[in-house]
């Protein structure tokens, strides 16, 4: 499978998900139509899949299936997903839907996988940011270490993360705040600097960079839960993401 960027608004991202085989493709996260529309004619894919989208795209493609969480209401959805329900695009990738709430009461987030030797993606949509989290709008600080450590958590270590929005060098940021001595923290921020510079995306993580970096899924750690002053891993979520509110970096 190939998966491309297509940069979309201010700081959002939208992706094609490619069966080499078949040239089927499923966009997540469409926020510009037109953007996708023209970036799937460029890589010459027929639009078979659309997760999380609106009205336009269907009028731009006759018959796309519309894919989003059973809980949200998603604008011209054709079909609801609930955890682990599973789609197939093309010959040989395959999506697997994770219920990822908090952000959102019905957040889902889509596990792919592709031929054998391909590293699998997710797409974390406002869960899971590079380095950082979603904010609870719609659930708890249980939710979302639910959501992070035990359920993306779980995923393969090489798993690509591709996330909604380009966040990562602020969050690495703060990220310094609460582990001010985390090597691998320093060094991923001087890398995400150097690549916004140059005008390219930090996207995608891994699963394994998720577990070094990211201070929302390290809350277990008594070191990270004793310098916000905590003593569990949801209090300590809950305190970071308060933490993270009123932060201005």
């Amino acid at each position: 499978m190939k998966i491309f960027h297509v940069p979309c608004l201010e700081d959002n991202f939208a992706y094609l998900i490619i069966d080499e085989n078949t040239q089927e493709a499923a966009v997540v996260d469409p926020v510009e139509p037109d953007k996708i529309f023209e970036a799937a004619n460029q890589h010459q894919v027929h639009l078979k899949d659309h997760a999380g989208g609106n009205e336009k795209m269907k009028q731009l493609v006759p018959g796309l299936q519309v894919y989003g969480g059973s809980f949200d209401n998603v604008k011209g959805c054709t079909h609801q997903l609930d955890n682990g329900d599973k789609l197939q695009l093309g010959s040989h990738v395959n999506i697997l839907a994770l219920h990822t709430p908090c952000h959102t009461k019905g957040h889902i987030s889509y596990y792919v996988t592709g031929k054998d030797g391909e590293d699998p993606a997710v797409f974390t949509g406002d869960t899971l940011f590079i380095a950082g989290c979603g904010k609870f709008f719609e659930g708890t600080a249980e939710q979302m270490y639910q959501s992070l450590c035990q359920t993306l958590g779980s995923l393969p270590k090489p798993t690509q993360v591709y996330c909604g929005h380009e966040y990562t060098v602020k969050n690495l940021h703060f990220a310094l705040t609460v582990e001010p001595d985390n090597v691998k923290t320093q060094h991923k921020l001087s890398w995400a600097q150097q690549q916004r510079e140059a005008g390219l995306p930090t996207i995608p993580s891994t699963i394994e960079d998720e577990w070094e970096t990211n201070p929302f899924m390290r809350v277990d750690l008594p070191d990270l839960q004793a310098r916000v002053g905590c003593k569990s891993p949801v209090e300590t979520i809950q305190k970071m993401r308060q933490l993270k509110d009123n932060w201005r970096g």
